[in-house]
C-alpha cells in the first residue's frame, strides 16, 4: 500500500488516547488506541513517548510495517495543553519525532467540537471531570479560556461538583449550613451512616480521593428529588456553562448569528433534565439564534475532520470520514 501523503490524527485525554491514520481522501487506513496523555504527571517527552508508540501500532495497521512514519499533516488535540506555550512545546516535541513537517497541536476539546460540526464554525462546552469551552470560525479565529481551574475563574466539572456537593453535605449534617439530602445520599454511596463518616473516609484514605467522581450521579440524583441545595448546584453549573458559551460566541461575533453550541462530556451528554432545562432557558436569553445540539460522536473523528481541514480537503472525504464513525 502508498502511504505517501497520509494524515494523522490524534485525540489524547486524560484516560484514553486514539489515533487514526487516513488518506486525503478521508479512508480510515489504521487506528490504534492507548492510554491517557498527562504530560503533568509523567513529562512532555514522557508523553509523547506514549503517543509515539501508539501511533505506530496505527501505523502497522495501515501497512507501515518496517517503514518509517511520515504523515503529511498531524492534527494533535491533546488533553493539558491548555495555554498557547503549552500547544508550543507539544508541537516541539512531535516535530523531533520526524513524524511530518506540518504539525498543529490543539487542545482536546477542538476535538469534540469539530466532531459535532459540519464546518468548523461554532463554540463547544465540554463538562467532563472539568470544565472547558472553544470556539472556532472557518477563517482560523478560535475562542477558548485557560481552564486550568480555580485560579483560571473555572467552577464546575464533575469533579468540581463532587467536592461542591460534599461541601454543602458536610456543613448540613453539623448545621452550619441548609438541610439536603445530599447528607444521607453521599455517604450511603459508600455505605457509610454519615458525613462524618465519610469525611473520616475520604480523609485517611480509606476511599480514595479520585473516587469522588462517583458522587456527581448522586448529587443530579438528589437535585432530581427537587432538593434545593442540590438543585441550586446543578442551576450553578447550568449558569457557567452558559457564561463560557456566550462568551466564546461573543468573541467570534456569532452571538447574534445562528450558530451552534455543542454540549459534551460525560456530565453534559448523559442529559440531566434540570441542567438541560435550564441551560436552554438561560442560553434563548443571552443568544437566542444559538443552536444547542449534543456530541456524541468519538473525539478522535473531530481530530481526522481537523487534519482534512489542515489538508484543504473537500466535502467527500469529510463525509467518508464521518460515515465511518457511523456519523452522518
Amino acid at each position: 500500500m502508498n502511504l505517501n501523503g497520509t494524515l494523522l490524527a490524534i485525540d489524547a485525554g486524560n484516560s484514553k488516547t486514539d489515533v487514526a491514520v487516513l488518506s486525503r481522501g478521508g479512508a480510515v487506513l489504521g487506528a490504534a488506541r492507548g492510554g491517557g496523555f498527562q504530560p503533568p504527571v509523567v513529562g512532555v517527552e514522557t508523553a509523547v513517548d506514549g503517543l509515539a508508540e501508539i501511533i505506530g501500532r496505527a501505523w502497522e495497521q495501515a501497512g507501515g510495517a518496517g517503514i518509517r512514519p511520515a504523515f503529511a499533516h498531524v492534527t494533535a488535540c491533546l488533553a493539558n495543553a491548555d495555554l498557547p506555550v503549552e500547544e508550543a512545546d507539544l508541537e516541539q516535541a512531535l516535530y523531533a519525532r520526524n513524524l511530518s513537517r506540518s504539525v498543529r497541536v490543539h487542545n482536546d476539546t477542538f476535538a469534540i467540537l469539530r466532531a459535532g460540526l459540519d464546518e468548523p464554525r461554532g463554540v463547544a462546552v465540554v463538562c467532563g471531570a472539568g470544565i472547558n469551552c472553544v470556539g472556532m470560525t472557518p477563517d482560523g479565529r478560535t475562542a477558548r479560556f485557560p481552564a486550568i481551574g480555580k485560579i483560571s475563574g473555572d467552577w464546575g466539572g464533575g469533579g468540581g461538583l463532587a467536592d461542591e456537593a460534599l461541601w454543602c453535605a458536610a456543613r448540613a449534617e453539623d448545621g452550619r449550613g441548609l438541610p439536603t439530602a445530599l447528607a444521607y445520599a453521599l455517604p450511603a454511596h459508600f455505605g457509610l451512616e454519615s458525613m462524618y463518616a465519610l469525611i473520616e473516609a475520604l480523609h485517611l484514605g480509606r476511599i480514595p480521593l479520585e473516587r469522588r467522581h462517583e458522587l456527581t450521579p448522586v448529587l443530579f440524583s438528589v437535585a432530581a428529588g427537587e432538593d434545593p441545595v442540590a438543585l441550586s448546584l446543578v442551576h450553578r453549573l447550568a449558569e457557567e456553562v452558559v457564561a463560557m458559551a456566550y462568551v466564546a460566541l461573543r468573541r467570534l461575533g456569532l452571538h447574534h448569528e445562528e450558530a451552534p453550541v455543542m454540549l459534551g462530556g460525560s456530565v453534559l451528554a448523559a442529559r440531566h433534565p434540570q441542567l438541560e432545562e435550564r441551560i436552554l432557558e438561560l442560553l434563548a436569553a443571552r443568544a437566542p439564534k444559538a443552536v444547542v445540539g449534543f456530541v456524541t460522536a468519538p473525539p478522535v473523528l473531530g481530530a481526522g475532520l481537523l487534519a482534512l481541514d489542515a489538508d484543504g480537503a473537500g466535502p467527500e472525504a469529510k463525509t467518508r470520514l464521518r460515515e465511518h464513525y457511523g456519523v452522518v
